[in-house]
């Protein structure tokens, strides 16, 4: 007697299920690499997270906090430091699409006081010499980092002991700042990674938008994609379940550290402001959410559409920067808009960022794969990254096994 077709259903629905837990499930290749320096101390914890098309792999590894025995959990925040620059590009890439802003526009467009630029070279001698720029600075170079900016301007590590991302300015008075000290080099003849070039894409993204730049990113990036525990300023109780941060120490257990001077405590008070070079709180969850999106071409994991196909293919996922050498002679390599991404696009490209204190995330979205890392950690060696990247390999070589379930619902028939 054949058994009605809605019980069918169900066996299959379930045995499908049960594969797609058996990948969620498997052993963690990437836990089992990390175990030795896991173990030694010399690691104090990570999140490794990878995904391929619809097959998921989570280690957590060791603790957020060592002295605590606090272990690594999905939802433990932590500084993302320059993988905020990904999140001013995506803003940048939503004006574009709406046609509000073209990447080649002036900065001076949007903000005057860009209109008259120096740069700043040296005699045979060694004598400073000042001479106006010939190259129109653009929002592109900003965003790309060829702009001819320094890391960071002066007069933001000078707000605070330390200075850095923690304390500085407001964004637009970064960009007033900026444009009033010499350039490097001429914009667009050379590569120097740079958070004051970010910093000014955000303050061009908020005088058009009439808004700051983290409420327009609140409103149109991290609230759409449901990424609630992302902000500049983490909250007291977030910080209580941070991962600590944990200086690197050959041979030898990784020592805690109370702070870095770039980004100081207290986290969450009024010396902070909004930095889009480097400044957002996020975890581990919210951050699968961000890097997801990009992923999948501009659509959230929750189907919300952030930015069109077109878009992420055209200005982030490929590198906006010239093609061939700098005039230093240098190769420009790849960087699109506040990301790392590759000057030719292909099935085997990947595109993201990583943060100071370790952390990346990269994607491929051909294959529809993801890599995800998280560590709060400063200094080096780091002897575990070679053994991480080699399981990482191994997993998305891996083939899922599904001759079981197919033989089971075959018998069915």
């Amino acid at each position: 007697m054949k058994k009605p077709a809605i019980a069918v259903l169900a066996i299959i629905a379930a045995a499908a299920l049960f594969a797609q837990d058996a990948a969620r499930t498997e052993t963690s290749k990437v836990a089992e690499a990390l175990k030795p320096w896991i173990e030694s101390g010399e690691l104090p914890g990570a999140i490794s997270v990878l995904y391929d098309n619809g097959r998921t792999e989570v280690a957590m590894s060791g603790y957020a906090d060592v002295a605590g025995k606090r272990p690594m959990t999905m939802d433990s925040a932590f500084m993302q430091c320059s993988q905020t620059k990904g999140f001013c590009g995506v803003t940048v890439a939503k004006l574009v699409e709406e046609g509000r802003l073209d990447l080649d526009d002036p900065v001076s467009k949007y903000l005057p006081e860009f209109a008259t630029l120096w740069v700043e070279t040296k005699g045979e001698d060694g004598t400073r010499i000042l001479k106006k720029a010939q190259n129109v600075l653009t929002v592109r170079m900003c965003l790309n980092h060829t702009g001819g900016f320094p890391f960071e301007i002066p007069a933001k590590q000078g707000a605070v002991p330390g200075g850095g991302w923690s304390g500085g300015m407001p964004l637009r008075s970064v960009a007033a700042t900026a444009a009033s000290q010499p350039l490097l080099f001429e914009p667009g003849t050379d590569v120097r990674y740079s958070n004051t070039g970010i910093d000014i894409g955000a303050a061009v993204v908020q005088t058009i938008v009439g808004m700051k730049w983290e409420d327009y990113l609140k409103m149109t990036v991290l609230d759409p994609l449901g990424m609630n525990d992302t902000w500049f300023w983490p909250s007291d109780a977030q910080l209580e379940k941070q991962i600590e941060m944990y200086e690197c120490v050959a041979g030898a257990p990784a020592k805690y550290k109370l702070q870095n001077p770039m980004e100081q405590r207290p986290y969450n008070d009024g010396h902070v402001f909004a930095s889009a070079g480097a400044g957002l709180w996020t975890t581990a969850n919210d951050q699968l959410k961000f890097y997801k999106m990009l992923m999948n071409l501009g659509v959230g994991e929750n189907g919300v559409r952030i930015l069109k196909e077109a878009t992420v293919k055209s200005i982030l996922a490929v590198s906006t920067r010239p093609a061939g050498k700098t005039a230093a002679g240098k190769d420009f390599g790849g960087y699109s808009l506040g990301l790392n991404a590759p000057v030719e696009d292909g099935d085997d490209k990947w595109f993201g960022h990583g943060g100071a204190w370790g952390t990346n995330c990269m994607v491929n979205w051909h294959r529809k794969q993801l890599k995800l890392w998280v560590v709060q950690l400063n200094g080096s060696p780091r002897p575990w990254d070679k053994a991480k990247e080699a399981a990482a390999d191994a997993f998305f070589k891996a083939v899922i096994d599904n001759s079981g379930v197919n033989a089971y619902t075959g018998r069915m028939e």
